[in-house]
């Protein structure tokens, strides 16, 4: 007997089997029907894209905060915007929320100029939603209560091990997070549209499946800012996001925030930062010593970052009695987020992090004297620990 006339016969076994238990035929059906259905939500799982992911997630809450991370960069603020919009097309009463300040002068700029609605707060009391998605970074920190932040989503493109309950998208390849969010609209099917386009009336209203010349704006200021201006740790994936964002940009308020008036402080200290440079090999730091603007700080390491021959810098200064430091890196063999992390984790209530071609810390001055049986560390060891790192020797 071939194995057909055998399938055969079984078959036409299970049918009089089923004839005669009608209950059991209606459970294989019953059956038959969820599994099928299981298949049919697995496979659509499977095949949405991660805008499409992102939309659901934050689409299923009444209301949910969008987390910066502390003193938000243009990176950050504009994946905020985006996440808002996003948030607002599902009918998601939505917040954006920073702690820390907005001080940089660029920064400021974008905050004035784009006429952004962020929430300032203290600690994790004054955030009011339950449902928290944090964007450009993928650990709430240094700021009360942040460790008690359960996300339930993370977007970021820094390296680092936080996750979200029901969202994790971190692409440390990209060189900005807005890189990501353009990915997402572009996949939820939003046209960026002109200025020129916009009506009056759409102004104070959410576009449907169109993206905001503000947001648009926003989010392609947020690569250049990443990446200074696409030259540098950036990948395909942004030049594409910067293509597909350029038909909806405000080419007069984007040229405003690049290019802001500097205040006298911030020329000061760069000068300080060049002046008093320790150059050794390819890597220099520089102590600028007090401020009272700290974004100054992270100007000046991009002025230093500059000269001929120099490769990776670190520039530290304090202010309130803690100790800021900003890292650039365009060589292979420093990662600046783990140089600053190396030098900072044994200091109490002290760190620093970041990626590959940028990085930040802070430490108290308190702290740096030791506590407990501690000898704490000078600031000229603190320096001499920036070059061992960035050698490789720590």
């Amino acid at each position: 007997m071939s194995i057909v006339d055998t399938v055969s016969e079984e078959l036409d076994a299970l049918a009089s089997s089923l004839a005669d238990e009608p209950l059991l035929a209606v459970a294989l059906l019953v059956l038959s029907v969820a599994i099928l259905a299981a298949i049919g939500l697995l496979y659509r799982s499977a095949t949405r894209t991660a805008g499409e992911r992102f939309a659901r997630v934050v689409g299923s809450y009444d209301a949910v905060a969008v987390l910066m991370h502390p003193d938000p960069d243009p990176d950050a603020m504009a994946c905020a915007l985006a996440a808002g919009d996003i948030a607002a097309d599902r009918e998601t009463a939505v917040t954006l929320y920073y702690p820390g300040q907005i001080r940089h002068h660029e920064n400021r700029a974008f905050e004035t100029v784009l006429k952004t609605e962020f929430e300032q707060i203290e600690n994790t009391g004054e955030i009011e939603e339950s449902a928290v998605v944090l964007i450009d970074h993928n650990e709430a920190r240094d700021f009360h209560g942040a460790d008690d932040i359960d996300p339930v989503a993370v977007v970021d493109h820094h390296p680092g091990g936080g996750t979200g309950g029901r969202l994790t998208d971190v692409r440390t390849d990209y060189g900005s997070c807005a890189s990501i969010f353009a990915e997402y609209v572009e996949e939820l099917g939003w046209d960026p549209i002109s200025p020129e386009d916009l009506d009056e009336s759409d102004e104070d209203d959410p576009l449907a499946n169109r993206l905001s010349p503000t947001t648009a704006t926003a989010l392609l200021y947020g690569i250049q800012a990443d990446t200074s201006q696409l030259t540098k740790g950036c990948t395909g994936a942004d030049f594409d996001a910067a293509s597909f964002l350029y038909p909806g940009i405000d080419e007069e308020k984007l040229d405003r925030i690049a290019n802001p008036e500097v205040d006298p402080e911030s020329l000061d200290v760069k000068a300080r930062a060049i002046t008093g440079r320790d150059v050794r090999s390819a890597f220099a730091v520089s102590d600028v010593g007090s401020v009272s603007n700290s974004d100054s700080i992270p100007q000046a390491a991009d002025e230093l970052r500059r000269l001929e021959g120099v490769n990776a810098v670190v520039v530290l200064g304090d202010k309130d009695d803690t100790i800021r430091f900003a890292g650039r890196s365009n060589d292979d063999r420093v990662h600046m987020g783990k140089v600053l992390e190396s030098v900072l984790e044994d200091i109490p209530m002290a760190g620093g992090g970041g990626h590959a071609r940028m990085g930040g810390g802070q430490c108290s001055l308190e702290h740096m004297e030791g506590l407990g049986p501690g000898e704490g560390v000078s600031r000229e060891e603190l320096r001499e620990r920036l070059f061992t790192a960035m050698n490789g020797d720590m």
